[in-house]
């Protein structure tokens, strides 16, 4: 929605180092088909250069990429000087880091992610750069209404103070709302963070101590805390050729899921087989230790098997 109504005014850079970064690039050449439009990217694990974005352009990223386990490990590359807007995907982020947000011109995320929400509902935050953007500029391709913010040149203030095309389920708001309770209670933002940052330091202990197993993200300084994507190392399974090296990380996850141990803990379909788990605040530090040493079992379950075949 944001990119359809902001893009285009001028050249943009799009950074991407796993799949939902790769989508936006393809979203701005395919279907908005932007002619300039500058590609930062990096493999899984990796973060691009950032001292190469160029903060007079437009700057589309995600904070934290969820597929990769990878995160911006700051906002001091974003120039507060900068002439385009920083639009930024902050849906594993979002109440899980501190996010410099006087230099975040457009940001969205989820209810589902960080408080446990319902999937399928988003927030949207323009500063008054990006409202300014949306009352002078006109996209040369057609919107749907779900997407038009403005009417007659202003902005439809409406659509953030709770008016809505269709209206959502009551349910799934309630359950947004009593997230936002809980978050309350429990000390705030604060609190959020640093049950986000302990859930990572009882992942690294473990890491640590488990010899076939290692983070993908390839420096401590751009690990995520929230979505934590693991590699698995044992040289056994590199040796494998990638399609089976795929099948033994998915009958890993697999082990432990028919155990009722965790569930949905193998790598997003796009990364390198390997495992992801869901570190953010509604997790327990001691369900997440509680699962290690299932992992371990899965795994020896799942080496011997190698050995045998």
């Amino acid at each position: 929605m944001a990119m359809w109504t902001l893009l285009g005014a001028r050249g943009v850079d799009m950074l991407a180092w796993e799949s939902f970064g790769e989508q936006w690039i393809t979203d701005v050449r395919k279907q908005l088909k932007l002619a300039d439009v500058r590609a930062l990217t990096a493999d899984y694990g990796r973060l691009p250069d950032l001292t190469q974005v160029d903060c007079a352009r437009d700057v589309v990223f995600t904070w934290n990429g969820t597929t990769s386990g990878v995160v911006v490990p700051d906002g001091d590359w974003i120039d507060e000087a900068r002439e385009g807007l920083t639009l930024c995907d902050a849906t594993s982020a979002a109440f899980a880091y501190d996010l410099p947000w006087a230099k975040l011109d457009v940001v969205t995320w989820s209810w589902q992610k960080v408080l446990g929400g319902e999937a399928q509902h988003g927030m949207l935050a323009l500063s008054p750069r990006a409202v300014e953007r949306l009352e002078t500029w006109s996209p040369p391709w057609p919107l749907p209404k779900l997407f038009r913010m403005t009417k007659g040149g202003k902005l439809v203030e409406g659509i953030f103070a709770g008016e809505t095309i269709n209206t959502p389920s009551m349910l799934a708001v309630e359950d947004a709302l009593d997230g936002l309770r809980w978050a309350e209670g429990i000390g705030g933002l604060p609190a959020l963070v640093a049950r986000a940052k302990a859930n990572l330091a009882a992942t690294e202990r473990w890491v640590a101590a488990t010899p076939w197993v290692d983070f993908l993200a390839e420096s401590k300084a751009f690990r995520s805390r929230t979505s934590v994507c693991l590699k698995l190392v044992d040289p056994r399974f590199a040796a494998l050729p990638a399609d089976r090296r795929a099948v033994v990380a998915k009958r890993l996850a697999t082990l432990v899921e028919e155990e009722g141990a965790g569930f949905d803990i193998g790598s997003y379909r796009d990364a390198p087989p390997g495992l992801r788990l869901w570190a953010g605040a509604t997790v327990e530090t001691s369900d997440l230790e509680a699962l290690f040493p299932w992992l371990d079992w899965a795994w020896a379950v799942t080496s011997a098997e190698l050995v045998a075949a």
